[in-house]
């Protein structure tokens, strides 16, 4: 994306989900989505590529969640409510923003959620994609599960520059969720894709490590005994 010029601050990109031009365009995209029209609660990824979404979602009054950096706090998502944002949508799409304006919850304290937005390094039209490999967005969308907030209509996407749509396999784990949309500037793709969508939080996959780093993980290993 740096080579061909279309990579936005902040850089380097790599190690991130990567800024690109256009995307203000893709978020407007959402507009022509009847998924998006429909959706009242949105739970949305923090990066830079993706603050214009958030902003349009607030302006639209759409209650946003937004994950707390690695989950490392109990109350691990931040809910800003446009009801209480008059005038501010704009400061509190960003992630600074969202920290100084937004709720932290629970999930227990959460809505349900009708639509998901990942930011994706790379994405194909079979619905799989590539984050930053921490797994943090697969982790959040198990929680989600595990919970109640998330099931399985509800509906996936992620906006990229058309760079980043690859043409190649990418290898989809069990605990990988796929996007039902893929949007850029240029348009909106519908993957029509056929993986399964994961059905919770898959204990055996989670090393010691991130359990112990994530107050929630601790909590509900304590609460199920495992």
């Amino acid at each position: 994306m740096e080579e061909k010029g279309v990579a936005r601050f902040p850089r380097p990109v790599h190690g991130r989900i990567p800024n690109f031009e256009g995307a203000a365009r893709a978020a407007q995209r959402l507009k022509e989505l009847p998924a998006w029209k429909k959706a009242r609660v949105v739970k949305a990824n923090p990066d830079s590529p993706q603050r214009p979404v958030r902003r349009l979602a607030l302006e639209q009054g759409k209650v946003i969640y937004m994950a707390v950096p690695r989950l490392r706090q109990e109350r691990c998502f931040l809910e800003l409510d446009p009801k209480r944002l008059k005038g501010l949508e704009d400061r509190a799409s960003s992630i600074k923003g969202a920290f100084r304006y937004g709720r932290p919850v629970a999930p227990e304290g959460m809505r349900k959620v009708d639509l998901i937005v990942a930011g994706s390094v790379a994405a194909n039209q079979e619905g799989a994609r590539v984050g930053k490999a921490g797994g943090y967005s697969d982790l959040e969308y198990a929680i989600g599960r595990e919970f109640g907030i998330v099931d399985e209509g509800t509906k996936t996407l992620t906006t990229v520059h058309p760079i980043q749509v690859v043409s190649y396999e990418i290898e989809m784990l069990r605990h990988d969720f796929p996007l039902d949309y893929l949007i850029t500037p240029d348009g909106i793709t519908e993957t029509g894709h056929t993986y399964p969508r994961p059905g919770g939080i898959y204990w055996e996959e989670l090393g010691e490590d991130k359990i112990r780093a994530i107050p929630l993980l601790r909590r509900l290993q304590e609460q199920e005994g495992i």
